[in-house]
């Protein structure tokens, strides 16, 4: 027998053809070029790998052995628990490194810095993500003794960084990913912050403030605070904190960066404080690191975990508590079972033997329950799920303890005469991107991203890709046809689809219905038993203000996260605005002003557009109104009347006014609440007529095509129609701009947790 190949007697795994399609490309064997590995035989290999260390490091018999792999086995090829991508890609060949996460130290001398930049290139090599903080460079214009010269600081190096990630890929399989953090009390954190303002700039890292509990005072009080210089450890200065929030919140509502790290918040949890300070953390913010540390980390299915026996389904909590005990175990043999890409990581790890055990199918379960994502329901379940988890785990690494010991470090940590635990962090929640989609369940503890959406597959036929439990609850309530399943793909969401329970289109919500206060609740009720952080994406529509911005950060503060990334739909692919910033700090005052012109200019109409044309029904007449698209949204609106007259030059002076806001980015909805309602007398007398003036007229034909909700803009509206007639249909987003749409295969992209997933090939990218 083949000892690669899975036992023709052990179970196959059921998968979607999405699911095969992501596993070919990005996780199973090839040779030649071509793929020479099953989904069952990846699980069988990672399995055997991963229980075999059992039998070298613990002495268990062979039978013993055989029969952990099986159990392994059926974990993942049930879908009840995946492990991070590169556990599932590098097990049982010859790369072998196992882990998802890295932090390294940067210290303040050429050589140290240097170093960083090499161990990063042979981390990312490897298929590792690697996080950093650059807190301890000396400012920017600092003397440098040894030289006689001066610092060039800390964003100067970061994009060394950068190049040298770009220079390398990972393994083939994923690409470079970074996380730069900088405290804010450093002295170049106003040059930080702002750093990533062109989106084509350090385009391989996440950036996020280091954002310290007594700043957090001196915002709400609109205090000055103290700047420390690293290297002498002495104050260089003071700024005024609402400034530095309100600029961290102006770039953040630009394009989603910098996010925020409360350092007091994970140094609060650190389970080993006499070790040193957490300073940094991997690419997503969610598994806090000390320097030289790594994290494997792997996601339980809630989607499988409901119990349908009885008058209604309910979380089936004894089959949660197996797979929780189960996959803690199978994630602390995989620290032993690793090949670390540098010695002093495999002894900090070993040392401490982190482990981040998460969650996905969050959305998938609530639907199954009939909760609301956005209801006090949902908050209260989520913190009970999570503090389930923990416990469960923590049960189990005691259990591992007792029969293999503590891990290294115990004596001293925060459990030292508490509980003897193998792993010093058990719990932590990632964005869990391609391995959700293996098993066909929503990311993390994310809301869905769309109920539907259509693909054109390679001979140019439209698919209907549905969400397996909506189709299911269409056809059980009796409201399923194809044309409604294209209907719903079109809009994205059941906002405005009729002819379905009110109840389906609470349960069914999409990310970008839901407003930021629940996303944050949410992600509050799971960090609160989470022993490491919470990698979640708060989304905004395109029209929320900074004021909305500062609002959730505020919150998040007050609700106990440990850190936040926002992304505003759009923010990322708008133009950016010219602007001149003069920051002026007064002698002695520590008072910062900024100041800042902007000019919005409307893109140029394309040579080629596509659209529409509706013959409404006026006072004087009749109104021919088109709508036009490009690759980059909706661009223009036009109007003719016909032979009966009417108020041709006002009719036409609105549409080039609308098409002009259209063209420079302001919210459809915006521009809708405008006209919609405006009254003429012709219009209101005329029996008929449906619209109360041109005006009017002119916004329903849009809105019929374009489905708004408070959530669109007018390039998310542009996608509808745009997908609809050529393309893929997934909301928000755009094909052909470059940027919101997947460079391999040019299906949607969406946000997690500063980062961007495909959402039919898996293609990832953080940065």
């Amino acid at each position: 027998m083949d000892e690669n190949k899975v036992p023709a007697d052990w179970p196959k795994v059921t998968l979607t053809q999405n699911s095969i399609k992501v596993l070919e490309r990005r996780y199973l064997k090839q040779a030649d070029g071509k793929v020479c590995e099953s989904a069952e035989d990846m699980f069988y290999r990672v399995a055997r790998v991963v229980a075999g260390i059992e039998r070298t490091q613990y002495g268990k018999s062979k039978s013993e052995v055989d029969k952990l792999s099986r159990d392994f086995y059926d974990l993942m090829v049930n879908l009840d628990f995946m492990p991070n991508s590169p556990t599932l890609m590098n097990a049982g060949r010859e790369l072998g490194q196992l882990s998802a996460c890295f932090v390294l130290p940067v210290e303040d001398s050429m050589d140290k810095i240097f170093d960083a930049i090499k161990n990063a290139a042979i981390i990312h090599k490897s298929g590792g993500g690697t996080g950093f903080s650059f807190s301890r460079l000396r400012p920017k214009n600092s003397a440098v003794r040894s030289t006689g010269g001066v610092a060039s600081g800390p964003v100067s190096f970061m994009k060394v960084f950068n190049a040298a990630t770009e220079a390398v890929k990972q393994g083939g399989t994923r690409r470079g990913a970074n996380m730069g953090i900088l405290r804010v009390d450093h002295p170049d954190i106003m040059e930080f912050i702002s750093c990533k303002v062109d989106n084509n700039e350090i385009t391989n890292f996440n950036i996020s403030v280091g954002i310290t509990e007594m700043f957090m005072e001196a915002v709400e009080k609109d205090a000055p605070y103290d700047l420390i210089d690293p290297h002498t450890s002495e104050v260089a200065g003071q700024l005024r904190a609402r400034d530095v929030f309100n600029k961290i919140v102006a770039h953040a509502w630009k394009n989603g960066e910098p996010g925020i790290i409360f350092l007091d918040r994970l140094n609060k949890d650190n389970p080993t404080p006499a070790l040193g300070g957490i300073e940094a953390t991997n690419p997503c913010g969610e598994q806090p690191l000390l320097p030289n540390e790594a994290c494997n980390l792997g996601s339980l299915n809630l989607k499988n975990m409901v119990d349908f026996k009885g008058d209604k389904p309910k979380v089936d909590w004894k089959r949660l508590a197996k797979i929780t005990r189960l996959a803690t175990r199978f994630l602390d043999d995989v620290i032993d079972a690793n090949q670390y890409p540098l010695d002093i990581i495999e002894q900090v790890v070993k040392a401490n033997r982190k482990i981040g055990l998460g969650v996905m199918g969050f959305a998938d379960l609530l639907i199954q329950l009939r909760i609301p994502y956005c209801s006090v329901e949902a908050e209260q379940l989520a913190g009970k799920l999570m503090n389930f988890i923990r416990n469960e785990a923590r049960k189990e690494s005691n259990r591992l303890a007792s029969e293999r010991s503590v891990f290294a470090n115990f004596k001293g940590s925060v459990y030292d005469g508490v509980l003897e635990l193998r792993n010093a962090t058990i719990t932590t929640i990632a964005p869990t991107g391609t391995i959700s989609m293996i098993c066909s369940s929503s990311s993390g503890v994310e809301p869905l991203f769309a109920i539907a959406y259509t693909k054109t597959v390679m001979d140019g036929t439209e698919l209907v890709e549905v969400n397996p439990l909506f189709e299911e609850v269409a056809k059980a309530e009796g409201f399923y046809s194809a044309g409604l399943m294209k209907q719903v793909a079109q809009s994205g969401s059941l906002h405005a689809v009729k002819g379905m329970p009110a109840w389906v289109k609470d349960v069914f919500v999409t990310a970008h219905e839901i407003s930021p206060e629940w996303h944050i609740r949410i992600q509050a009720a799971f960090q609160e038993y989470t022993d490491n952080a919470v990698s979640k994406t708060i989304n905004f529509a395109n029209s929320a203000t900074e004021e909305d911005i500062a609002e959730a950060y505020l919150l998040a503060y007050k609700l106990g996260c440990k850190g936040l990334t926002v992304y505003r739909d759009g923010s990322r692919e708008a133009q950016v605005l010219s602007s001149g910033t003069d920051g002026r700090q007064g002698a002695g005052s520590g008072e910062v002003q900024e100041f800042a012109q902007k000019q919005i200019v409307p893109r140029p109409r394309p040579e080629i557009t596509t659209g529409i044309t509706e013959k409404v029904k006026i006072g004087c007449g009749t109104l021919y109104v088109s709508v036009n698209s490009d690759g980059h949204g909706i661009c223009e609106v036009f109007t003719n009347t016909g032979k009966a007259g009417g108020c041709a030059s006002q009719s036409e002076a609105t549409a080039r006014l609308v098409s002009i806001a259209l063209r420079s980015g302001l919210s459809t909805d915006a521009i809708l609440e405008q006209m919609q309602g405006i009254r003429c007398a012709a219009c209101i007398r005329r029996e008929g007529v449906k619209v109360t003036s041109c005006p009017d007229a002119i916004a329903k034909v849009i809105k019929k095509y374009y489905t708004t909700d408070s959530a669109q803009s007018s390039k998310e509206l542009a996608a509808t129609f745009v997908e609809r007639e050529a393309k893929p249909a997934v909301r928000n987003l755009v094909k052909g701009d470059g940027k919101s749409t997947c460079p391999d295969c040019g299906a949607a992209i969406n946000h997690e947790g500063g980062c961007v997933v495909c959402v039919a090939c898996g293609y990832s990218k953080c940065g």
